[in-house]
């Protein structure tokens, strides 16, 4: 029997209602209760916050806060004593670092890493994403299978120098590198492997003022093609500028979570950052 109208109308508005809902972002990376002690110190006391996908979010704190513990204990690094850690739905806990980088979830790491005797393409072009490996009787034939394969990561890596006008440098080893450029290639080098999320760590310590903008224009570039941030940094004038969300820990601990803004005027970060004089 076909419903009145008015019966139609109320039905309409609730699956309308419930397609909205339906459609709001869930959590990207879901941090629970994490807990990690290093010899009776405790450096994670049960920290707890999600992160939203399409945003840049921020992670601050003082000195000591747990900020890089909790990296090295999402990207399967250590692994924590209790709680639990997921992405895009699935619990990565525990999971070696290969499996969570293969999820699509890549950390970058404060001191630039790379090969100072290979070119900076060269190093980029070591981290492309589907590597398929090669075997001894491989590199000495150069088969044409591998002969391709080389080529679409040589083609990669300079579109990625290209993205982060670093072409002038493309045949310098990365040993001479200023530390800013080392610091555009520890980006570059986590965007070839074509992640979801990055961790990024520090990306502006021991950086210029100018660089440090260029690298949060590039990073909104990056958060603008789909890719998501938690982003640890001391550069307040960098967080400001580049996150969408800010989440601040001390002692181990997730203060609260908010716009820059609303962190920046809270009683309880100047507390934590400035004393209780504050």
């Amino acid at each position: 029997m076909p419903l009145p109208a008015a019966r139609r109308k109320e039905r309409s508005a609730i699956g309308a209602e419930h397609s909205v809902t339906s459609v709001a972002p869930a959590a990207l990376l879901e941090i629970d209760g994490l807990r990690l002690s290093f010899g009776g110190v405790t450096a994670l006391d049960g920290v707890s916050f999600a992160v939203r996908p399409g945003l840049i979010t921020g992670l601050i704190g003082p000195n000591g806060a747990g900020k890089t513990t909790l990296f090295n204990a999402v990207s399967g690094m250590i692994r924590p004593h209790a709680g639990r850690v997921r992405f895009d739905g699935h619990d990565i806990t525990g999971l070696p670092p290969e499996r969570i980088t293969k999820a699509g979830l890549i950390r970058s790491f404060q001191i630039a890493r790379g090969l100072p005797t290979l070119t900076v393409i060269e190093n980029l072009m070591l981290y492309g994403a589907e590597q398929p490996g090669e075997a001894l009787w491989q590199a000495l034939t150069r088969t044409p299978a591998m002969r391709r394969r080389e080529a679409l990561l040589r083609e990669q890596a300079w579109q990625m120098l290209q993205r982060l006008e670093l072409q002038p440098v493309a045949d310098n080893l990365a040993s001479d590198l200023s530390g800013g450029q080392k610091k555009l290639i520890e980006l570059g080098r986590v965007l070839m492997r074509r992640p979801r999320m990055i961790l990024l760590d520090e990306p502006a310590a021991g950086v210029n003022p100018s660089l440090a903008r260029l690298l949060g224009g590039h990073i909104r570039s990056c958060r603008d093609d789909g890719i998501s941030f938690l982003v640890v940094e001391h550069n307040m004038a960098l967080i400001g500028d580049i996150c969408d969300e800010v989440v601040v820990m001390a002692e181990g601990r997730c203060l609260m979570q908010g716009s820059f803004a609303e962190v920046r005027n809270d009683h309880r970060v100047q507390t934590a950052y400035m004393g209780r004089a504050a």
